[in-house]
């Protein structure tokens, strides 16, 4: 699967509401990890809404961070979630969630934006 097929496939996740922003996109990269896709959607389950809503960093953003993070092993992982962080920046505007529904950019705009960034910084084609 393409990193944009999967970027689709982590928008529809979310449209359909089987997954929050943060599931959403650590669901489709899940074979990053060791983990399951259940198992990966329980550890980003409260981190939806900029952090268990309250506006903060934006959850799908945050999802892609911690598929880096067990990507890595923690080895370089600030390095690459910086780049990521200024990949979905560069395309959606912003990386806080209030921010980003002020602009407007909608959740899918970022569900999809934080998969394809993880994709460039990650080199998944």
């Amino acid at each position: 699967m393409t990193i944009e097929e999967r970027a689709e496939r982590a928008v529809g996740l979310r449209k359909a509401g089987l997954c929050n922003c943060a599931q959403a996109v650590a669901a489709v990269l899940c074979d990053q990890t060791e983990l399951s896709e259940e198992q990966i959607k329980a550890v980003t389950a409260g981190f939806c809404g900029g952090m268990g809503t309250a506006e903060g960093t934006c959850g799908a953003l945050v999802g892609a961070g911690a598929v880096a993070g067990l990507k890595t092993g923690g080895a370089a992982t600030i390095r690459y979630t910086r780049a990521i962080l200024s990949e979905f920046k560069a395309s959606c505007g912003a990386v806080v969630c209030r921010d980003l529904k002020a602009l407007p950019c909608p959740c899918e705009d970022c569900v999809r934006n934080a998969v394809l960034a993880y994709g460039r910084v990650m080199g998944l084609e």
